[in-house]
């Protein structure tokens, strides 16, 4: 299976400045790939419109050639860099991983989520406990790719740790596709097989 954005471009209104001009992308199952480039060069934007968040104002976005399905779980799966942005802030954690379907004990030990945590809030959790729900909500069994959007950068060193190790297993594990967007060129290397650079 393949994910990719043929000559897409985007802007929010007619008069308005181009955020993302014809761009091509493309993501293989098995895959890992790096998004790099400076900011403002459209790196989210192109995630989100992989994603489905956005639609393309030029160009398409396929999946094994044909258009994202729009009324069923995707198996394109966003994790932004702000997990609040993701969770509804009315549901309790044990809701918000049953609305996917996932709950594998597995997981949420290897992301050090605790148990209690399914009966809180989102507000009664840290950025980080918040961003463990969000990479476990991502894995549920349809998943076929991965779009990490600066998924670590706000988080301490011992919970990055946690989840790189727990996304690089599964990916590895099940031949998920991964794309990586990130200014750490570092990471970028260290964690992917190729990678692209928007700002060139």
């Amino acid at each position: 299976m393949r994910i990719e954005a043929r000559h897409v471009s985007f802007r929010y209104g007619e008069r308005l400045p181009w955020v993302l001009k014809d761009r091509s992308v493309s993501l293989e199952e098995g895959e890992r790939v790096g998004l790099t480039g400076p900011s403002g060069c459209g790196k989210s934007t192109l995630v989100r419109l992989l994603a489905g968040y956005l639609k393309p104002t030029e160009g398409e976005i396929l999946l094994d050639g044909k258009p994202l399905p729009q009324k069923q779980v995707s198996p394109v799966q966003l994790i932004y860099q702000h997990p609040e942005k993701a969770i509804n802030p009315r549901w309790k954690m044990k809701k918000v991983l049953q609305e996917s379907g996932m709950y594998r004990e597995e997981v949420m030990t290897a992301l050090g989520i605790e148990k209690d945590w399914l009966e809180r809030y989102p507000r009664e959790l840290s950025g980080g406990e918040l961003q463990r729900f969000c990479v476990a909500r991502s894995l549920f069994q349809g998943t076929k790719f991965l779009l990490a959007d600066e998924m670590s950068t706000m988080l301490d060193v011992i919970t990055q740790a946690q989840i790189w190790n727990l996304m690089l297993k599964e990916v590895d594990e099940r031949g998920l596709g991964l794309l990586v967007v990130t200014h750490n060129k570092e990471l970028a290397k260290r964690v992917c097989t190729r990678v692209i650079s928007l700002g060139s």
